[in-house]
């Protein structure tokens, strides 16, 4: 068969593949429809995805969480958003999971105190939430499934900023996914406390955003504990 066919009928495949590749994107839910279009639009090509190394487990992989919330009481209040990252144990990604916001209703969104109101309107959060066609079960199903790529369930502590609160959210509301860690948190806040107090300079010398996003505030956190590690904490 001449080249020029050849290469024809490859970019016919190519064509096709990806035209079967959108129209069943369109049929996952927002959030996941993102996550997955992030994916895609690297390569459809499957030989590529083929040569791709399957994503290794390993138990000293750390697990980053952060989420928004309509409050602070978890019994009353709700998820609103999640992100997860995972990280090697050098704090290096290695890769970052699904941003999910979840529907609630507007009796939750209407509950929320001024302070929330104001900043997840800002941020653009709360139209989203009424955006939403996830619910928390789904978000944790999508949760759990990205993170079983990489860690075995009970392996990584909880990590990331004031993470005891996230993790009564998770109780309360995603209590599979809560779970899924160490029953131990790693939480980069318990050094700023001591760095306030033992190592002034170092924590003066970290100036945090807190642009309250679930993402942004997970890479925050992993960017400060690489802060304290570099200038303050020696690894041997």
């Amino acid at each position: 068969m001449p080249l020029l066919a050849m290469k024809a009928m490859a970019h016919d495949a190519g064509a096709r593949r990806a035209t079967i590749a959108a129209a069943l994107l369109d049929r996952l839910p927002q959030g996941m429809r993102a996550h997955k279009a992030k994916i895609m639009a690297q390569d459809p090509d499957p030989e590529l995805a083929a040569r791709t190394a399957k994503p290794a487990v390993d138990d000293n992989h750390l697990v980053w969480i952060d989420m928004e919330m309509s409050g602070l009481h978890p019994d009353s209040d709700r998820i609103l958003e999640v992100a997860v990252v995972v990280t090697n144990a050098n704090l290096d990604t290695v890769a970052e999971g699904p941003v999910l916001v979840m529907h609630q209703d507007e009796a939750v969104l209407a509950a929320m105190d001024a302070w929330n109101r104001t900043t997840h309107g800002r941020s653009g959060l709360t139209d989203r939430v009424r955006q939403s066609q996830w619910t928390e079960e789904a978000a944790e199903d999508a949760v759990l499934a990205f993170l079983a790529q990489y860690v075995r369930p009970g392996k990584s502590p909880m990590c990331g900023n004031s993470i005891c609160q996230d993790r009564r959210f998770l109780a309360r509301w995603m209590p599979r996914l809560e779970a899924f860690f160490h029953y131990r948190n790693l939480d980069v806040s318990t050094l700023k406390e001591l760095a306030k107090r033992w190592n002034p300079e170092v924590h003066r010398s970290f100036e945090k955003k807190s642009r309250h996003e679930a993402l942004a505030d997970v890479y925050e956190s992993i960017a400060e504990l690489q802060h304290y590690r570099a200038n303050w904490i020696s690894a041997r």
